[in-house]
């Protein structure tokens, strides 16, 4: 095994994650249009697909953290590199709906377990105090692979079999790096270690809130990641192979959604939840209402791909401020609320585009976005409105203890505060490569 840097990782976790996620997960939409017109599928059949690797992420992101502790770091990569290899080379081949939907369920489990190994990984080999760091660059990863996906689309609009073969490739590629660069290690936990406090009752409220507003957000981005190029294509004429400037425009405004997060994170999350969902919200509309105008249907997909990585970004580090010392719970349950709203978004949108037309289903969809941010001062932010309207019977004392350790925010601080010593200090020394790195 090579021994990579701490941006060394950052880069190479990115690239995993540009395979796992943005080809083998959010690449689909992108060849909607040439799939359904080959495989003659209707549009309810298109959005029942779309939800399934949405579904199989979840049962593998269950399953996750159990597998990385048993199998290690290394030998969970390399098993989410092969079913990245085997749903795409399913989806190559696919004849009809269900082989389809078999490759992209395949390709969800790849999704579901990637991200898992390479927090493992991470913590034998990374600096604690560059946690943070590494990983919002490994969240940049998604937007990566979008943006690679691209070209394939603008000059292989109709050879959609050879492209998936060729991201088949890319994965397997994948496979053979984190063979050779990630440590075959289980979780790395400090020996003087605290073990992590109960969880408290106000706690599991913050959770259940941020899970729904989650679980919205997923369902609100479901047509866009499913149907944005089919409507381009159907309703405003588009060639297809113009469509992947969509994604190239979701890409690259993604990847300031990093920055976008962390400053919220900073200052008051509730406002900005509010405000990229709107912006979300209003990004389907605009595509809707002008689908054959190529540069307005770019302006939509930069506000999608701005608003929807902003919002995964956020929810990241609420849930990792919100459970400190649970990094296999705290931001995964958001994670997982959304793939579920996409999992049910999809065969939602589906229906409605059958029997209503895309401009009905989009708009609807966007409606539901914007009264779901307009009741967001429920978000559990440093200013949490709605627990002053329902905890007032908590002793000022602890809020005023909890007010100040929420003072140290963003994705850093809640890295920095996740392990706490015997004496209740955040551990921040980086953490010793045990033998059995290799």
């Amino acid at each position: 095994m090579k021994t990579l840097s701490n941006m060394g990782f950052a880069l190479f976790g990115a690239a995993l994650v540009a395979i796992s996620y943005g080809l083998a997960r959010f690449a689909f939409g992108l060849f909607v249009p040439s799939i359904s017109a080959e495989l003659e599928l209707t549009a309810y059949l298109v959005g029942i697909i779309g939800a399934l690797p949405f579904i199989s992420f979840v049962l593998a992101t269950l399953f996750a953290p159990l597998a990385a502790d048993r199998f290690g770091a290394r030998n969970l990569a390399v098993l989410s590199g092969g079913f990245g290899v085997a749903g795409l080379v399913f989806i190559s081949q696919s004849s009809g709906a269900l082989s389809l939907g078999v490759g992209v369920f395949v390709c969800g489990i790849c999704t579901g377990l990637m991200m898992p190994a390479l927090t493992a990984a991470m913590q034998a080999l990374v600096s604690r105090t560059m946690h943070g760091r590494v990983s919002s660059i490994m969240n940049a990863g998604t937007s990566i692979g979008i943006i690679v996906a691209v070209p394939t689309v603008v000059f292989l609009a109709d050879a959609w079999r050879f492209t998936y073969t060729s991201f088949a490739v890319m994965a397997g590629l994948g496979v053979i790096a984190a063979w050779y660069f990630i440590p075959s290690v289980s979780r790395v936990v400090p020996a003087n270690a605290a073990p992590p406090p109960p969880i408290t009752r106000l706690q599991w409220s913050r959770l259940t809130r941020l899970s729904l507003f989650a679980f919205a957000m997923g369902f609100v981005s479901s047509p866009f990641w499913l149907f944005a190029p089919d409507l381009a294509v159907t309703l405003g004429e588009l060639p297809p192979n113009q469509t992947g400037w969509l994604w190239f425009a979701v890409g690259l405004a993604g990847l300031g959604g990093a920055v976008v997060s962390d400053l919220a994170d900073r200052n008051n999350p509730p406002i900005t939840q509010a405000l990229m969902l709107m912006m979300l919200s209003s990004s389907l509309v605009l595509l809707a209402a002008s689908p054959g105008q190529l540069a307005l249907a770019i302006f939509s997909a930069m506000v999608f791909g701005l608003a929807y990585m902003s919002l995964t970004g956020l929810y990241l580090m609420t849930g990792i401020r919100l459970l400190p010392g649970r990094l296999s719970m705290g931001p995964v349950l958001p994670f997982m609320a959304c793939a579920l709203g996409q999992a049910v978004g999809s065969p939602v949108v589906g229906m409605l585009v059958d029997g209503f037309g895309y401009a009905y289903a989009f708009s609807l969809f966007s409606v539901v976005g914007i009264v779901v941010a307009i009741i967001s001062p429920a978000y559990p932010g440093h200013i949490d409105y709605w627990a002053d309207l329902v905890e007032e019977s908590v002793e000022e004392e602890p809020l005023q203890e909890e007010q100040s350790a929420a003072e140290e925010t963003g994705l850093q601080a809640a890295y920095d505060h996740q392990l706490l010593d015997e004496n209740g200090e955040p551990i921040e020394e980086p953490v010793t490569k045990e033998d059995n790195v290799s």
